[in-house]
């Protein structure tokens, strides 16, 4: 155990020092960032008014002219979470003051009414000075006038209970259907609760994906740099094959567990900046919402799903002799978490196919078929521990195979082994 530990940690040291290993990770950490502010960054270049970059935009509103009206447009926009819109009072209309602190961007235009003689609600007009304000400030305009209409026209007429009622939006309950023996697969969600599992259930499959990739061929690209040296004949009498491959494969997974942190971290604090919480907002997203067993088996998926083809990877990479062979012996393996990865990706909108049914039952394809079912509540319990004994029996197998292979294919140089070489000197190798 302390020869596999000193593996471990001597793997793990040396891939974190290495200056490619600490630029790629500044250099996607940097990407993560511009990404995520480009809508921001694009509208302070373009000096697009603060409504539209997050900031709620400074409108004035002329409070003389229809005082009840105005009292409530300020009573609904306070009483919005993520307002778009700061009122600015005016008492009256002075086009010059108004003009001046338009020019001096104290305010981007100006809300002010007009009697209109074919409705008893006066007619509203805004006035801008030369960009027309975003979609956001103007559909928050029209939301609040309209309730404003609700409540100034139906004052008298209908009680307040009423008029409440008006201005309330419509909701919609979703409820999923069961068949006469009770068989729905799951509680339905609501639609936030949907929302925000779609978008951790996506990001969990990108991030296995691209993680897999990197260590993937981060694993194999070290056995088979090692073979090509002669520094494994050294290596392999001191230390069992078993721990010497386990041993890289846990320290290259602490390497990619590492790199994952930091963009985590980056991640957090960019959605932690006030422009992009009001985005979240706009689109009604709440991380407090995040569903915790969805995030817990994501990480049992992604950490077994890791030492499954992780194991594979280093199998391969024992049979390479040369550095320049790598990329087409890997080939089968990458095609193989690509389906992995193409399956999870193109049925995250029908959890209920078929196609995914049926992959989540698959070792290689199960660690995002399942994360799918899981995330949109479509697995029972039986499913997902079913999938998850599978896949730690593809592990123990797969590991197994991988070692016989590795102890066999580090020892052999100058040609790729036939499989009737490779099947003779495994079976005289117990492990």
């Amino acid at each position: 155990m302390n020869k596999i530990g000193t593996i471990i940690g001597f793997t793990y040291r040396q891939k974190v020092k290495t200056k490619s290993f600490i630029i790629t990770t500044l250099i996607l950490a940097l990407l993560l960032t511009i990404g995520m502010n480009v809508p921001y960054l694009i509208s302070v270049f373009k000096g697009e008014d603060a409504g539209q970059s997050g900031k709620p935009a400074s409108i004035g509103l002329i409070t003389g002219e229809q005082p009840d009206i105005a009292a409530e447009l300020e009573k609904f926009m306070s009483s919005m979470q993520l307002p778009t819109v700061k009122w600015v009072e005016y008492t009256s209309t002075d086009d010059a003051k108004l003009k001046q602190d338009m020019a001096d961007e104290k305010i981007t235009a100006y809300l002010h009414f007009e009697n209109s003689s074919n409705s008893s609600f006066p007619q509203a007009e805004l006035v801008y000075k030369e960009d027309t304000p975003s979609a956001a400030v103007m559909n928050s305009i029209q939301t609040v006038l309209q309730s404003a209409k609700i409540t100034t026209v139906g004052q008298g007429k209908l009680s307040e209970q009423q008029i409440n009622e008006l201005s309330s939006p419509v909701t919609i309950e979703s409820k999923e259907y069961a068949d006469a023996s009770g068989n729905a697969e799951g509680p339905a969600m609501q639609a936030d609760d949907a929302r925000i599992n779609y978008v951790v259930v996506y990001l969990l499959m990108i991030l296995f994906f691209s993680t897999m990739m990197m260590t993937g061929n981060m694993i194999a690209s070290e056995v088979t740099a090692e073979k090509s040296s002669r520094i494994m004949e050294i290596l392999i009498t001191s230390v069992s094959p078993l721990q010497q491959m386990f041993g890289k494969i846990i320290g290259i997974f602490l390497v990619g567990l590492t790199q994952i942190v930091v963009f985590g971290l980056v991640i957090g604090g960019n959605l932690a900046l006030p422009h992009n919480r009001s985005v979240l907002g706009d689109y009604q997203i709440n991380v407090t919402d995040i569903n915790i067993s969805v995030l817990v088996y994501g990480l049992i998926f992604y950490v077994l799903g890791y030492c499954l083809y992780a194991t594979l990877f280093a199998a391969v990479g024992s049979l390479v002799s040369r550095t320049e062979e790598l990329g087409q012996a890997v080939m089968p393996i990458t095609m193989l978490s690509l389906v992995a990865f193409y399956i999870g990706i193109f049925s995250i909108g029908t959890p209920n196919s078929m196609l995914i049914k049926v992959a989540g039952y698959i070792p290689f394809t199960s660690p995002t078929a399942m994360l799918v079912r899981i995330g949109m509540n479509r697995a029972a319990m039986w499913e997902i521990w079913l999938s998850i004994t599978l896949l730690l029996v593809a592990i123990l197998f797969f590991g197994w195979l991988s070692a016989k292979i590795y102890r066999t294919g580090v020892l052999m140089y100058g040609k790729r082994p036939s499989l009737k070489e490779l099947r003779k000197a495994m079976k005289a190798y117990k492990i």
